[in-house]
């Protein structure tokens, strides 16, 4: 596969789009002001120390003072013994004789400031990698409890002799489970680099400075993102690609002379028409080549793919059709997978199929695609009602989730009650007032879809019910108002 890499920058918004023979398979999008600060590492100042609270405040120079809990103060553990597993089983020193007012203090955001409250930190530093996160206060090596059990002492014994005497714990991630010696012993050494300059800007610079700051979108793009199938990389701000071109030669080499700096005059995401395919994937049908299509559909508990021949009748017979058609779907779905980046339990419902050995095809061809995602899933076999259940590592928010809200009118649930569905809930609702008050009138205020039925279609019924209820009733058109949303006021 043929892959590049566009990135389209801007002040406010940073864009990376991954296409692969010419088609977008993978976007990412980071925001300036909705860029979080967790994983930045500061050298703090104690504020303040709660005995009370087994607590402290800490000045990061931030606008709110920071909060370190005492179970969150590293301190040196037993050789061999995984930090998570010996804060658990020694006695907790007391906070007031770990730390004091005035110390100067190096500190890691562990979980952003919400509203009133500051961000939480910890004492224990660790910076991630591509497959590995460095602990560089412990020597633990250990490896992710979701790997298999039975290749947990194998990858541990390959990690000690390729982290060698130098010092510093590593945790092995889940997608470095199949890495090369090479690329697990290239992320050791960029680790250990970041580890070096943080130390060294701990000498450096005053208190309550920033000392790290988690790599933004950009650098993740080089650590994590590029390949051996990566022909280029092109950004169209000369001033972002200085600045990745310095971060690639002291960290990643290889990856430097892949860099491109696009000055064409066509914005660079009209190369590949990426932001007509940004729009598809945001809505629910996604049509194939065929004439067939697919629905989606994103629930808070899961994502469903509904498979449709629509207009495709190609094939020299109905079992035919319907075979290409699946095939065709498998390789879409795995794309809009990566593309919308749906995570969690995913149901995809293929046209049923007679034939065992197209199944099996089909099958196999959608696990063949899915094996490209750098993500992590885990497919299953067809079950007693044809569908096939999935699921796909939740790395980041998905692009719906990303890009948009829920709508006002809808209210997110997709559909909106029609007209006369809400002209006789009003109705309703008079009827139901007029027993419990006495005004001198009603006043439907409604959009003016509605307001233009209860005039036309069933002006008889509202006038049966003024007579009924014995109050006149009048009508006020507002069109800022949903067509779901209405107010009766008692006059």
């Amino acid at each position: 596969m043929q892959e590049d890499i566009l990135i389209n920058w801007s002040p406010q918004e940073t864009r990376v789009a991954i296409v692969e023979n010419g088609a977008l398979q993978e976007l990412h999008v980071e925001r300036t002001l909705e860029r979080g600060l967790v994983g930045n590492v500061y050298l703090g100042k104690v504020a303040r120390v709660l005995p009370g609270m087994q607590s402290a405040f800490i000045d990061i120079g931030l606008e709110r003072a920071a909060f370190l809990h005492v179970a969150d103060v590293w301190h040196r553990q037993p050789d061999g013994e995984p930090p998570s597993i010996a804060r658990n089983t020694q006695p907790q020193i007391p906070i007031e004789k770990q730390v004091f007012e005035g110390q100067s203090l190096m500190v890691q955001v562990i979980k952003d400031p919400i509203g009133t409250k500051g961000a939480r930190l910890s004492t224990q530093i660790s910076i991630a990698g591509r497959m590995l996160v460095f602990l560089p206060q412990d020597d633990h090596v250990g490896v992710s409890q979701k790997i298999p059990a039975q290749q947990r002492d194998e990858l541990r014994s390959r990690l000690q002799t390729l982290a060698g005497p130098q010092g510093g714990g590593f945790i092995l991630r889940t997608n470095g489970e199949d890495a090369s010696d090479a690329s697990l012993a290239e992320d050791i050494g960029y680790l250990r680099k970041a580890w070096a300059r943080i130390k060294e800007a701990s000498l450096r610079l005053p208190v309550m400075s920033l000392l790290h700051q988690d790599l933004n979108l950009l650098q993740r793009v080089l650590r994590d993102l590029v390949g051996e199938g990566t022909q280029s990389i092109r950004v169209d701000s000369r001033e972002q690609h200085e600045a990745l071109h310095t971060f690639a030669l002291e960290f990643m080499p290889a990856t430097a002379a892949k860099l491109q700096h696009y000055k064409g005059e066509r914005p660079i995401f009209d190369l590949y028409s990426i932001d007509e395919e940004i729009a598809k994937a945001l809505g629910r049908r996604v049509e194939l080549k065929s004439g067939g299509y697919l629905i989606v559909d994103q629930t808070e508990a899961l994502t469903t793919f509904d498979v449709n021949t629509g207009g495709y009748v190609g094939a020299r017979n109905f079992d035919d059709t319907i075979f290409k058609t699946n095939l065709e779907a498998s390789q879409a779905i795995a794309r809009q997978l990566r593309l919308r980046n749906l995570g969690g339990i995913i149901i995809v419902d293929f046209i049923d199929m007679v034939r065992e050995d197209h199944r099996d095809s089909v099958l196999a061809e959608f696990k063949k695609q899915l094996a490209r995602d750098r993500v992590k899933t885990m497919a299953g076999s067809f079950s007693q009602l044809g569908l096939v259940e999935m699921t796909r590592k939740r790395t980041r928010e998905s692009l719906a989730h990303m890009l948009c809200e829920p709508c006002p009118v809808c209210e997110g649930k997709g559909i909106a009650k029609t007209a006369r569905s809400v002209a006789y809930d009003i109705l309703r609702e008079i009827l139901r007032e007029a027993r419990q008050f006495n005004p001198r009138e009603f006043r439907v205020v409604a959009s003016p879809q509605v307001i233009e039925l209860l005039l036309d279609e069933e002006s008889q019924h509202l006038a049966g019910l003024s007579e009924f209820i014995g109050k006149p009733v009048s009508l006020q058109s507002e069109a800022a108002m949903g067509q779901e949303q209405y107010d009766i006021v008692l006059l």
